[in-house]
C-alpha cells in the first residue's frame, strides 16, 4: 500500500537507524546525559512501542510523553459533569468510543450508561445531528473532545444545526488547543526538553507555523512527524541533527499530509464558531490562558453549558483531585514513565483504570501495558 509500506521498509529502517546513532555520538548524547524529546501525540506513543522504537534507538535518547491524548487531559470534574448531563430523563448524551470508561469521581459514561442514561456512543458529530432530527423530543447532546483534529467536525455540525433550525442540538466543548500547553511545559523549570516530535494529525488542519514560537521564543527544534516507524525515526533524526548544527527550527517531515498553511476551510470554520476560553483546566498541569474552546455567544443556542447551566457556563467549575497512588499527572506532562506509578498494572489496568490514561486509545499508560515498558522508569515521585 503506497505510504504505508516503504515507511515500514526494514532496509531503510537500518539506514536511519545508523544515522541517528552517529548523529547521537556526534553530540555527546549516553544513557548517562541523554537527548530528550518530547512526542506531543499519544498517537505516537503508541507508534514508538508498537514498533519497538524506544529499543531500536539509542540510548542516549530518552523520549518522554507528553500531553498528547484529548481524553487523557480531560480533568475528572469534566466526567463528572457528563455524567450528570447524561443522567438527565430528557437527554440523549453522545460521544466517542474512547471516553465512554473514563473514570469519574462517582462513575464512567459506560457505568451511566448500564444504570440507565441515554448514552450513545456515536462515530462524528452528524451521527449525535442525525439523532437530534429523529428525536425532535429528546435533547441531543453531543461530547465535543479533542485537539485541533476533530475540532472542525463539530464546528460544522454545529453551522448545519444552526441552518437546519433544530433545537434541541447541543455540544458540550471540551475542545482544546496544542500550543498552549506546550508552552505550559517550557514555561516549567522542573522540566528538561531538547526538542519535540510534533503532532502529525492536528498539524494537517492548521499547519506547522502555530509552532514557531518552540524554535523562536525557546530555541527548541520541532519536527511535525508521520505515524509510520519511518516517520519516526526520520523526525528523530531531523531534530538531532538541528540539536548537533546548533539550529532550532520548525521542519515537517509529514509533508505529504501536512501543508505547511493549514487547511483553510477547517481554519475558517473553527475561526467561525469558537473563540478561545480565558482558561481551561488541564490534567496534570492545571488551568492554561487561551488553552480552550468555547462556542461563541452567536451560536449560544447549541451550547450545552449554556443550555443547561454547567461547567464553565453555569460558573461552577470545581477541581477534583486524582484517586489516591494515581500518577496520571505526572505522568501526562513527562515527569515520570507510566512504569513509575505506583498503581501501573495492579490497582490500575484496562479493565479496571483508575485513570484515563490506562483506557484511552491514546493514553502512555496504555501503551506501556500493551507494548512493554522503556528501558528502565525512574523512580516514583
Amino acid at each position: 500500500m503506497k505510504y504505508v509500506e516503504e515507511f515500514r521498509d526494514p532496509k531503510a529502517a537500518k539506514g536511519v537507524l545508523a544515522a541517528i546513532a552517529q548523529v547521537t555520538n556526534e553530540i555527546g548524547a549516553t544513557r548517562e546525559k541523554p537527548v530528550h524529546i518530547m512526542e506531543i501525540c499519544g498517537g505516537h506513543t503508541h507508534a514508538i512501542f508498537r514498533y519497538g522504537l524506544d529499543k531500536l534507538t539509542p540510548e542516549g535518547i530518552e523520549f518522554i510523553h507528553g500531553p498528547g491524548c484529548p481524553v487523557c487531559v480531560l480533568p475528572m470534574s469534566r466526567v463528572d459533569e457528563c455524567v450528570e448531563l447524561a443522567e438527565r430523563p430528557e437527554v440523549i448524551f453522545t460521544t466517542f468510543g474512547d471516553a465512554m470508561r473514563v473514570p469519574g469521581t462517582r462513575k464512567s459514561l459506560m457505568q451511566a450508561k448500564a444504570d440507565g442514561a441515554d448514552i450513545r456512543m456515536v462515530y462524528s458529530p452528524l451521527d449525535a445531528l442525525e439523532l437530534a432530527r429523529r428525536n425532535p423530543d429528546r435533547e441531543v447532546v453531543f461530547f465535543g473532545l479533542g485537539f485541533e483534529t476533530t475540532t472542525p467536525s463539530t464546528a460544522l455540525s454545529i453551522q448545519q444545526a444552526a441552518a437546519e433550525g433544530l433545537t434541541n442540538f447541543t455540544v458540550f466543548c471540551n475542545h482544546i488547543t496544542v500550543p498552549p500547553p506546550i508552552k505550559a511545559l517550557l514555561d516549567d523549570p522542573h522540566m528538561v526538553l531538547d526538542g519535540f516530535v510534533g503532532p502529525g494529525h492536528v498539524s494537517m488542519v492548521i499547519g506547522i507555523h502555530p509552532y514557531d514560537f518552540i524554535a523562536r521564543d525557546y530555541g527548541k527544534p520541532i519536527v511535525v512527524a508521520g505515524f509510520e516507524p519511518l516517520d519516526l525515526l526520520q523526525s528523530v533524526l531531523m531534530v538531532l541533527e538541528q540539536i548537533r548544527d546548533g539550529r532550532a527550527e520548525v521542519e515537517n517531515q509529514y509533508a505529504r499530509i501536512v501543508p505547511d498553511n493549514g487547511n483553510p476551510v477547517s481554519i475558517a470554520a473553527i475561526d467561525e464558531v469558537y473563540e478561545a476560553r480565558p482558561s481551561f483546566e488541564w490534567r496534570g498541569l492545571g488551568e492554561i490562558d487561551a488553552s480552550g474552546l468555547r462556542i461563541r455567544p452567536k451560536y449560544a443556542a447549541f451550547d450545552a453549558e449554556e443550555k443547561f447551566g454547567i461547567g464553565y457556563g453555569g460558573g461552577q467549575i470545581r477541581s477534583v483531585q486524582e484517586p489516591d497512588g494515581c500518577a496520571c499527572g505526572q505522568v501526562m506532562t513527562g515527569r515520570i514513565k507510566p512504569v513509575a506509578c505506583p498503581q501501573f498494572g495492579t490497582g490500575c489496568t484496562p479493565e479496571m483504570p483508575l485513570g484515563a490514561l490506562m483506557v484511552s486509545s491514546e493514553g502512555a499508560c496504555a501503551a506501556y501495558y500493551q507494548y512493554g515498558g522503556a528501558r528502565s522508569p525512574e523512580p516514583a515521585e
